[in-house]
């Protein structure tokens, strides 16, 4: 193991991670990391020369001993821990991609001109970038321990194994070397991995639910600044009368109070009222 590439990982993805993926990050270098190089190494290092057969065949000791552990528990450990932190390279490298950019648009129109306002923040495609690597991380766990589980029949080390395997002359009874510390150490490894697996979705949760709350913001913000009075338009009832009408709309719809009041009927009313007066007798003068 590289210790000066997992730092440098480590700095570096650290800048852009949220609360989860720093956790994230402690779990995979502090419980996965240290103890694979200090503890479970050494547990496996001498896995092959421990592991005794009752024949002095040649050849059947080495037979039995691939035909049980076809993938090295250690070798697959590694191979899922450079596997797991490499999606996150994808952010370092997106990240610094931005900066060559930024440096590009200020020198060509200035020092005062910005591209991104913040280079690291997680916004546009370096947001989708991330969550694509929580995505592959999550993924790449699922798929090695359903490799360890199926190649070790749900994580279990036994004391004795039967080998009948060629050049192996008959049934052959084979015995693991610390069967019991080398158990307690995958139970560790795969329950540091499913720990990972939880804090990536819950990361991922965190990540979409964030983004929708400030979409539903925006959209909010939105709404807001469309003026609410537009032409012919109006909320207020008690004002509705305010707006236009067609004539059409007038001969469809009853007549009412104020529409019998208006001074359109008023004429005839007064007509009749003159009528009236014309035919009735003066009373004023005298005969």
């Amino acid at each position: 193991m590289d210790w000066k590439t997992f730092q440098a990982l480590l700095s570096g993805v650290n800048k852009y991670s949220t609360a989860f993926g720093r956790v994230w990050l402690s779990v995979v270098f502090v419980f996965r990391v240290m103890v694979y190089v200090v503890a479970a190494e050494r547990v496996w290092g001498d896995e092959q020369k421990d592991f005794d057969c009752n024949t002095k065949q040649p050849g059947c000791a080495n037979v039995c001993y691939d035909y049980f552990f076809p993938i090295s528990h250690i070798r697959l450990w590694a191979l899922q821990l450079i596997f797991v932190t490499c999606p996150s390279f994808m952010v370092v490298m997106h990240v610094a991609y931005r900066d060559d950019r930024e440096r590009k648009h200020k020198a060509k129109h200035g020092d005062s001109s910005k591209l991104y306002n913040n280079t690291g923040k997680k916004h546009g495609g370096l947001w989708w970038t991330y969550l694509i690597s929580l995505f592959v991380k999550t993924g790449i766990e699922v798929s090695f321990l359903y490799i360890l589980h199926r190649v070790y029949d749900s994580f279990y080390l036994p004391r004795l194994v039967k080998c009948e395997v060629a050049p192996c002359p008959n049934q052959v009874d084979c015995y693991i070397g610390h069967p019991t510390e080398k158990k307690v150490f995958t139970y560790f490894m795969v329950g540091a991995s499913a720990l990972c697996i939880v804090l990536n979705i819950c990361e991922i949760i965190y990540l979409i639910s964030k983004r929708i709350v400030r979409c539903a913001n925006k959209i909010n913000r939105r709404n807001r600044n469309i003026p609410m009075h537009r032409e012919g338009y109006n909320d207020d009832p008690f004002n509705s009368c305010k707006l236009p009408v067609s004539r059409q709309d007038l001969k469809d719809k009853p007549p009412s109070f104020e529409t019998a009041n208006k001074s359109s009927y008023r004429p005839s009313a007064l007509k009749l009222d003159g009528k009236i007066r014309a035919s009735a007798p003066n009373l004023s003068t005298t005969s």
